[in-house]
């Protein structure tokens, strides 16, 4: 029985998702399907990267992972089907692979699409199911697809690093409205080098102490912890960090003064001395 976990940005509010897994289950009704989550923001790859990265780790060995976000940022003429650390990825061809993995895959396999069908979200996802039912019968990736193919290549956004400081993004905001940046605890300790530290954003707004728990500080006040996935965390005891702080996801493109003057609300910066 093959575990095969679905993530994408079509929501919940209609039959979709829904859809989506009554196709998989027509391929093949002994799928174990998993959802992680249907509410990726649109077309944000820093998003979806991290909740897929963080999420496939602790999977076993031989899940098949389907992740339909940004389907269609360019026609879909070919699917992509990845091996990796002993996880299959199945996605578009869209630059999100590699952003998840942040490597190169270990094997990459086009699918390909037929010309002559609506290539819509439930065909793409007839393509995933059956390219799953076909490893699960022992056939090899080679035969199932074309190997060794290029793949569009997006780079990871990665924290800006310099010996006394480290700026990082925000890309994630989780339910309760904690603010998740992508610097992680093992990038922190390396640039801090026991040194002394200040946590600041929002021009004026500062930590100087990594916590444990929300507990370890009074309701209502701000705090910074590393998360279970190993990410900075802005948070407030019993309170909404992105809401009250007017914190935002980061834009990957600030094309105009509008866009850069929200940088102050999307970057949190770590200054050591």
């Amino acid at each position: 029985m093959a575990i095969v976990t679905l993530t994408s940005d079509i929501g919940m509010q209609d039959y979709l998702a829904g859809a989506v897994k009554g196709q998989l289950l027509q391929i093949d009704p002994t799928f174990n399907i998993v959802d992680i989550t249907h509410a990726i923001s649109p077309f944000n790859y820093p998003q979806a990267a991290y909740i897929c990265r963080n999420a496939i780790r602790h999977f076993p060995a031989q899940t098949f992972h389907v992740i339909m976000v940004n389907l269609f940022e360019r026609k879909p003429d070919r699917l992509l089907m990845a091996f990796h650390n002993d996880q299959y990825i199945l996605c578009a061809d869209n630059g999100l692979l590699g952003m998840i993995l942040e490597d190169r895959p270990d094997m990459v396999i086009g699918l390909p699409s037929e010309k002559n069908i609506i290539r819509n979200t439930l065909y793409c996802a007839s393509v995933f199911g059956k390219a799953i039912d076909a490893v699960n019968r022992g056939e090899r990736l080679t035969d199932i697809g074309e190997p060794d193919i290029s793949f569009v290549e997006k780079n990871p956004l990665r924290p800006m690093l310099s010996d006394a400081w480290i700026e990082g993004q925000i890309i994630y905001i989780d339910n309760f409205e904690n603010v998740v940046v992508n610097i992680t605890r093992d990038q922190f300790e390396a640039q801090r080098k026991g040194r002394k530290f200040s946590i600041v954003f929002k021009r004026d707004e500062v930590i100087d102490r990594i916590s444990e728990t929300y507990a370890d500080v009074p309701e209502g006040e701000k705090l910074a912890l590393f998360n279970s996935a190993g990410y900075l965390e802005i948070a407030i005891n019993k309170g909404n960090a992105a809401g009250l702080f007017g914190l935002q996801g980061y834009l990957e493109q600030a094309q105009n003064t509008y866009l850069q003057n929200r940088l102050f609300y999307q970057t949190v910066k770590i200054f050591f001395s």
